[in-house]
């Protein structure tokens, strides 16, 4: 199951550069998972500094 991103996303990009498959990408008002590329290690949800990143 894929990680998500909430509206609390303060767009850092700091999730985008921890994701070791590249499925995080700045969406049109925040950052935004790939339900098909992500293998959901939650390396991106322990670098969120405002906790906007959770399992699906």
């Amino acid at each position: 199951m894929a990680r998500v991103i909430s509206d609390e996303c303060v767009a850092c990009g700091t999730c985008e550069g921890e994701c070791p498959v590249s499925a995080i990408a700045m969406g049109a008002v925040h950052f935004e998972v790939n339900a098909d590329t992500c293998v959901d290690c939650g390396a991106c949800e322990a670098a969120c500094p405002v906790g906007a990143i959770s399992e699906a």
